[in-house]
């Protein structure tokens, strides 16, 4: 990946997220091979995660059927 490619990026918060600066994820579309993800409290320049389409939509399924972590790490 080329860290251009994220500084071109076109970020959307999670339709999820709460709306009062508070659990903000957000995600950048478009970009060919990754899905980058980010939190949004770290601002623009904060890290940024990157996974495969693959595994995001095996991450979207499972938070669809209420998988995943019931409390916050």
């Amino acid at each position: 990946m080329q860290k251009h490619a994220l500084n071109t990026a076109r970020w959307r918060k999670s339709s999820h997220s709460d709306d009062n600066n508070g659990n903000c994820l957000e995600v950048a579309d478009g970009i060919p091979g990754i899905v980058p993800v980010r939190d949004s409290k770290a601002g623009p320049h904060g890290p940024v995660v990157t996974v495969t389409p693959a595994a995001w939509a095996a991450f979207l399924s499972g938070v669809a059927c209420g998988g995943g972590a019931s409390t916050p790490m």
